[in-house]
C-alpha cells in the first residue's frame, strides 16, 4: 500500500444491462478478497429474482453481497437509504480487510453516492395525488412533455413512461419555481470517505449489446426448475397487495409481464416490449455514464474485462495485500 495513501479504495463497476458486471466482479473477487455491494435498485426487492436477473445461489456464495432482498415489493428505496447503506457497508467491509466492489446499473444511486444528497423540497402527497389524476387523464408520456418543456434537462434522461421520476420532477418544479436539474447543479460535491475507482463497461458495438439483451430476456421467459419471469409475477400478483403503478412492478419485465397477465397484450407483444424496453433502459444507462467523465472505459464485449480492471487496481496500490 502506498505510504500516501490516506483513504481506503473501493471500486465501482458500472455498465448498461447485460454488460457482464457481475461476472466481472466476480473474477475479481477471486484474485482480491472483495465484499459486493449491488447498485441495482431491481435487487433490493425479495421475491423477485428472475426478471431482475439476480445473482445465483453459486455465485452469492463466491463472494459476500449486500443490498439484495433486503425491502418487500410493496415498499421503496430511496438514494438517500442507499447513500447511507453503502457509506455504512463500506466502512465495515475495509475494516474487515477486504475490497468493496459496487456494482450494477442504477447510475442515479451511482451520481447520489459521488455527488451528495440534495436539498431538494420534499413530497407534497396533495400535489402528487393531482399530478397522478392529471396523468390518468393525459398519460404519463403527456406528462413526460410537460416536464420537456419545463426541464428540458431532467426529460432528457427520463424514460416517457417512467412514471416515478416524471412525477417527481414535476413536483419539484411546482413546489421550487425551479427545474430539478437547475437545483441538482447547484449542490456542493461532497467528499467521499473513501476513493472511489470507477470502471465502465460500455459496448463497442451496441447491436451486441442488444443481442445479449434479446438472449437474456428470453431466457427469462424460458421454464427451469427455478420457474420464469411469467410464473414469478403470477407469484407476486396472487398477494394481492401488489399493483402496476409500484416501483417495483414498474421494473423493466415485470410491468410487460404484468400487462400479458392481465390479457391486454399477448405473449409475442410482451416479449417484444419487455425487450425494447430493456434495450431503452441500456440507451438511458449509457447516457448516464457519458456524464461521468472520471469512468474508466473498458470495452464489455472484449473477452479479458475482468483483468483490465485488476491490472488497474493493482496499478493503483490500495488494494488489501497489494
Amino acid at each position: 500500500m502506498t505510504q500516501q495513501a490516506k483513504k481506503p479504495l473501493a471500486v465501482a463497476i458500472m455498465g448498461p444491462t447485460a454488460s457482464g458486471k457481475t461476472a466481472a466482479a466476480l473474477a475479481i473477487a477471486r484474485q482480491i478478497p472483495s465484499e459486493i455491494i449491488s447498485v441495482d435498485s431491481a435487487l433490493v426487492y425479495r421475491g423477485m429474482d428472475i426478471g431482475t436477473a439476480k445473482p445465483t445461489r453459486e455465485e452469492r456464495a463466491a463472494a459476500p453481497h449486500h443490498l439484495i432482498d433486503i425491502i418487500d415489493p410493496l415498499d421503496s428505496y430511496s438514494v438517500a437509504q442507499f447513500r447511507n447503506d453503502t457509506l455504512r457497508l463500506v466502512d465495515e467491509i475495509t475494516a474487515r480487510g477486504k475490497l468493496p466492489l459496487l456494482v450494477g446499473g442504477t447510475m442515479l444511486y451511482f451520481k447520489g453516492l459521488a455527488d451528495g444528497l440534495d436539498d431538494l423540497p420534499g413530497a407534497d402527497p396533495a400535489l402528487r395525488a393531482e399530478l397522478e389524476e392529471d396523468a390518468a387523464r393525459e398519460g404519463w408520456p403527456a406528462m413526460h412533455a410537460r416536464l420537456a418543456q419545463q426541464d428540458p434537462a431532467t426529460a432528457a434522461r427520463l424514460a416517457p413512461n417512467d412514471a416515478q421520476r416524471i412525477q417527481r420532477a414535476l413536483e419539484i418544479i411546482a413546489l421550487s419555481g425551479k427545474p430539478m436539474s437547475e437545483l441538482l447543479a447547484l449542490r456542493e460535491k461532497t467528499e467521499l470517505p473513501f476513493e472511489l475507482l470507477s470502471f465502465a463497461l460500455e459496448p463497442s458495438d451496441r447491436a451486441v449489446l442488444h443481442e445479449r439483451i434479446a438472449q437474456r430476456f428470453d431466457l427469462m421467459l424460458k421454464e427451469t426448475e427455478d420457474g420464469d419471469l411469467i410464473t414469478e409475477v403470477e407469484q407476486l400478483r396472487r398477494r394481492g397487495d401488489l399493483h402496476p403503478g409500484l416501483p417495483s412492478m414498474r421494473c423493466v419485465g415485470y410491468r410487460q409481464a404484468w400487462e400479458y397477465l392481465d390479457g391486454t397484450i399477448d405473449f409475442k407483444t410482451m416479449r417484444e416490449t419487455g425487450i425494447i424496453a430493456t434495450r431503452q433502459l441500456a440507451k438511458r444507462q449509457l447516457t448516464w455514464l457519458r456524464s461521468m467523465p472520471e469512468r474508466v472505459v473498458i470495452d464489455c464485449l472484449k473477452p479479458d474485462a475482468a483483468g483490465t480492471m485488476l491490472a488497474a487496481i493493482n496499478t493503483w496500490g490500495q488494494t488489501p495485500g497489494v
